[in-house]
């Protein structure tokens, strides 16, 4: 029998048994990465010649769901999102919602084009008439809030808080600067 050239060279002295290994390992890695090319050759080949995946009704279906349940997520968190700002919106009126403001004079305002009105004392009247105080739609009801909270909330939620009444835009500027040299009584009642 005819012994392998390996067998050949051990006995010549030209190659020892470490070498042999060394030898037989960088063998291996080569035919590995040779099969791993072929492999990925194979691959873009099919991809390129498979029609596209699209078409395919499984992996359609598979990806119309998935994007439905991303939707329904985006919706819930959205819906989250939007109950913690209410809660933090709460929290606020409650914090600095304002005591024993009830008094004798009535300050009108507009609430969805009807007028409503509330009782105050004289001080809450004029933190009103200044913008110091602000009115938030709360339980059913109103509530009166520092301007400072009126801020936070209105970052939150500005449908809760009721409109600042807006200057008569259609008065000219000089007809404003006429009227101005006519005082008007702050204790104006009507």
């Amino acid at each position: 029998m005819a012994e392998s050239l390996f067998d050949q060279l051990k006995k010549s002295g030209l190659v020892n048994d470490q070498k042999a290994k060394q030898a037989q390992k960088a063998k291996g890695k080569a035919q590995f990465q040779q099969t791993k090319q072929h492999k990925a050759q194979k691959s873009a080949q099919k991809n390129a010649e498979a029609p596209n995946e699209i078409d395919d009704p499984v992996v359609k279906a598979a990806r119309e769901k998935a994007e439905r349940a991303r939707q329904l997520n985006l919706e819930r968190q959205q819906q989250q999102a939007k109950k913690a700002a209410q809660a933090e919106v709460r929290q606020i009126i409650e914090t600095h919602r304002l005591s024993q403001y009830e008094g004798p004079l009535t300050y009108r305002f507009a609430d969805d084009n009807k007028v409503k009105a509330l009782e105050v004392n004289q001080e809450t009247h004029q933190r009103l008439v200044s913008a110091r105080v602000r009115i938030a739609r709360f339980e059913g009801g109103y509530a009166l809030i520092p301007a400072a909270a009126a801020a936070k909330v209105e970052q939150r939620d500005t449908d809760v808080l009721i409109p600042l009444p807006e200057n008569e835009a259609s008065v000219s500027k000089e007809d404003q600067d006429y009227y101005a040299q006519f005082e008007v009584p702050d204790d104006l009642m009507w």
